[in-house]
């Protein structure tokens, strides 16, 4: 078996070698960009006067015919093809000849992987960012829908306060723009060209790194070849991302597997996004929720275990860094299904209103806006806070309507009653960025033209 150092060794590899090393069934999918890459060093070897014109027109349409052939799945993978940058240079070369050979001149594996990994990282991130925004659109939507339609505020998991529905999903619309945000950051800072770093110490050759950075689109170049080859804080910052990501859609999720129990009944589930019960038939069960709800754990794993692979590895380029590569591709392709399946059921659930006005026009929800009123009229918050409580224990232990209690109080009496009414306590949040009517309908100005911002940036 021919490698790409056999020179240098007595025989070929153990099978057990092979076995172990090989990383072709997942970096496969990186073909395209290995292609781009490929390219751009083929241009940069014909500046440089190291191909002729004839040599590089030669290579690049061996290029664009294994681009063909892994296209048309007719290219045909040999043993000794390690990873899908080995295989491609072999087949480059056995269409070319010997200009094919020169394909890798003045570039190690090294530079290349790096170069190969960015690439599609960069692009790939893209296609989560839209992701996102579509969800964002489903969340704006759906809080345009609702209205002043009301529902609890948990704290604790307690009910808490009244705020409007629409808020309640705009404080999820929110979180995902933060992740909108951190996404784009990412992308610019890994928008730097490992290309020309060579296997640690760049090249001997003519080569200029620059001009290939811009053939390939890159904004940057990098500074130190060292660096340039054994930089992964571009996937471990990735990992991040789309674990906290995760992160944001497994609380999101959680919500959705309370809210549409009987015991909250707040939400009803789509047919075509629940599934059923092999055993129980009344059952409509939130899969989707309680898949992304699990697989959050995975995205966090990925991001801990390739921190724990970098964390002691010496400059420049290890063969640990192959470890990069699986933890991405799976994170990415976990959190763009989600997203997909979360937005679809985000769009096609059906919020009970009229569960939620009851659960949130419960009258000790008005407690805080009593103790307000209290606050209002010269007394302490401290001393209202007691006093309120007090009579919430009180009705709570006796069985004596709120209302009756709020009447009968000294300090509140029947002025502060209207407090307790269905419906008052979600109008009293008036404070900007607050979850009553006023300053959610200036939130939903300010979401709308923020995901304008956000879909501007992707």
């Amino acid at each position: 078996m021919s490698t790409l150092w056999h020179g240098r060794f007595e025989g070929g590899p153990a099978e057990e070698l092979m076995a172990f090393t090989v990383s072709l069934p997942f970096d496969s999918r990186l073909a395209a960009d290995d292609l781009t890459g490929s390219r751009a060093h083929v241009r940069g070897l014909a500046r440089a006067g190291i191909l002729t014109e004839d040599e590089c027109a030669s290579v690049l349409s061996a290029l664009d015919a294994v681009e063909v052939e892994l296209r048309d799945e007719t290219f045909v993978f040999v043993p000794s093809d390690e990873d899908i940058h080995t295989a491609v240079e072999r087949r480059v070369t056995e269409i070319a000849g010997h200009a094919g050979a020169k394909l890798h001149t003045g570039r190690s594996r090294n530079d290349q992987v790096a170069t190969d990994l960015r690439l599609f990282t960069k692009r790939e991130l893209g296609v989560v960012i839209d992701k996102v925004i579509s969800m964002q659109k489903v969340l704006l939507l759906r809080a345009q829908e609702v209205g002043e339609a009301a529902v609890p505020g948990y704290t604790h998991m307690q009910r808490a306060q009244p705020v409007l529905l629409a808020h309640h999903l705009l404080a999820h619309g929110w979180a995902l723009s933060r992740d909108i945000d951190r996404l784009v950051d990412a992308r610019r800072r890994l928008d730097v060209s490992p290309l020309g770093a060579g296997a640690l110490a760049g090249s001997s050759l003519p080569l200029d790194p620059a001009a290939t950075a811009a053939d390939l689109g890159f904004a940057g170049v990098f500074e130190n070849s060292l660096d340039a080859v054994s930089d992964r804080d571009f996937v471990a910052e990735s990992l991040f991302d789309l674990a906290l990501l995760g992160v944001h859609l497994s609380r999101l999720a959680e919500e959705i597997i309370l809210w549409s129990t009987d015991e909250f009944g707040f939400l009803g589930l789509a047919d075509a996004y629940s599934t059923g019960s092999s055993m129980l038939p009344q059952k409509k069960n939130p899969d989707i929720a309680e898949l992304t709800r699990g697989k959050t754990g995975r995205l966090i794993g990925n991001l801990t275990g390739l921190l724990a692979t970098l964390k002691a590895l010496p400059l420049a380029y290890n063969r640990d860094l192959q470890e990069d590569k699986e933890p991405l591709f799976d994170s990415l392709d976990t959190v763009v299904l989600a997203l997909g399946a979360m937005t679809g059921l985000l769009a096609s659930s059906t919020f009970r209103l009229d569960a939620m006005a009851e659960a949130a026009n419960a009258p000790t929800a008005a407690a805080t806006d009593l103790a307000e009123w209290l606050v209002a009229n010269g007394t302490p918050f401290r001393d209202a806070h007691a006093i309120v409580g007090a009579l919430v224990r009180r009705s709570l232990d006796e069985g004596i309507a709120l209302r009756d209690l709020v009447s009968a109080s000294p300090e509140l009496g029947p002025d502060a009653v209207f407090l307790v009414d269905p419906g008052v306590a979600v109008t009293r949040r008036t404070t900007p960025g607050g979850g009553g009517p006023q300053p959610v309908a200036a939130q939903l100005a300010a979401f709308s033209a923020q995901v304008d911002r956000d879909s501007a940036r992707a």
